[in-house]
């Protein structure tokens, strides 16, 4: 379970307004404003963007600037549950509500009541549940599993996602009812390779505070170190610098770091990979000669047959990139990864797990 509460501490507050401050870029001021206008309302967010461009500190950022800032703040990640343990963890049970279920519990929109809860990930919640939610975001009220008795809330619901949920809407994977309750604000984050102004002062903002973690490491970035961050295109987007300054301060002595002290990944345009044999001329291509097989093979099951086909050539099209194959497809990358597991294409051991972050 992924189920964070924050108390309402001076410093935290003071960490998310420090973290704030370090965007330079226009942009980015341009974005802090806009956030300073939107926070006093109660009005659902939807913040959009590629992973790790900050939605959950932008989020974090809400809370501390609304009325809400003295009550709780939870985050929660939609893709980290199976559908037959997240109706539970939103909205509640009841003792013997289902097997396991011992007593009584409270969910996240009970513990969330008076503050904020923020659901990341929100293009993962299934269809079933989706129906739920958008109940009690209409009425306000939640209804534990188990129970007839509502209970009244009064939440403010911040909403994150990395698929486009239009798209979503259009493959019947995401209800256009909801989308459009939880979008009363939109934001759209730019990634990192899009407002340059924020790539330097993040990286002195992150030596600085992996320094005084360790106590040890470089107190200044060299101008070919600047240059070589400059360059980077962060497909990790922040969450990768972060990762790349800690990385290298771990390994770097020196009072300077210096662009070969900095450990970042090879750029994807200039990785290897193997071409598949016989590559087709288009995904369109592709996809025809798929379908083609399948109806030449396949007398039953049609539709579940067709969409493990699609998946297998998109999957291949993208030369084993689980990413790109999410984003052909319109789907979260969750999703996508199920899918492949079950299909048998991917292994659980093959997974790769993301450390955690603040943005």
């Amino acid at each position: 379970m992924q189920l964070l509460t924050l108390p309402p501490t001076p410093s935290l507050a003071t960490s998310i307004r420090a973290t704030a401050q370090v965007f330079e870029d226009p942009s980015s001021k341009a974005l802090l404003v806009h956030l300073q206008h939107i926070a006093p309302s109660d009005a659902s967010v939807l913040i959009m963007g590629e992973t790790g461009t900050g939605k959950e500190l932008v989020a974090r950022h809400i809370h501390q600037l609304s009325t809400r800032h003295q009550q709780p703040f939870i985050a929660v990640n939609c893709g980290a549950f199976s559908e037959s343990l997240v109706e539970a963890e939103l909205f509640g049970h009841e003792k013997g509500a289902f097997t396991g279920a011992l007593s009584a519990k409270a969910g996240w929109f009970e513990e969330a009541n008076g503050g904020t809860l923020f659901l990341d990930e929100i293009g993962d919640l299934p269809l079933p549940i989706q129906v739920k939610l958008l109940r009690v975001l209409q009425e306000q009220e939640v209804v534990r599993l188990g129970s007839r008795k509502s209970t009244p809330i009064n939440v403010r619901v911040l909403a994150a996602t990395n698929v486009n949920l239009e798209h979503a809407i259009e493959a019947g994977h995401f209800r256009e009812d909801l989308y459009y309750r939880l979008n009363v604000i939109s934001l759209c984050l730019r990634p990192l390779r899009e407002r340059p102004g924020d790539i330097l002062p993040l990286a002195r903002h992150f030596l600085h505070t992996y320094r005084q973690r360790l106590a040890h490491g470089p107190t200044s970035l060299s101008a070919c170190a600047e240059s070589a961050l400059t360059d980077h295109p962060w497909p990790g987007n922040i969450r990768e610098l972060e990762n790349v300054m800690h990385h290298s301060l771990l390994l770097s002595r020196q009072a300077t770091m210096t662009a070969d002290d900095l450990r970042m990944p090879q750029p994807r345009s200039k990785r290897r990979s193997p071409a598949p044999a016989a590559p087709p001329d288009s995904a369109k291509e592709l996809l025809q000669r798929a379908l083609r097989k399948l109806f030449e093979e396949h007398n039953e099951a049609l539709h579940e047959t067709v969409e493990d086909a699609l998946l297998r050539a998109a999957y291949d099209f993208c030369h084993h990139n689980q990413v790109h194959t999410a984003k052909l497809l319109g789907l979260s990358r969750n999703v996508t990864r199920t899918r492949l597991i079950k299909l048998g294409a991917l292994t659980v051991n093959t997974r790769r797990l993301e450390t955690a972050s603040t943005f």
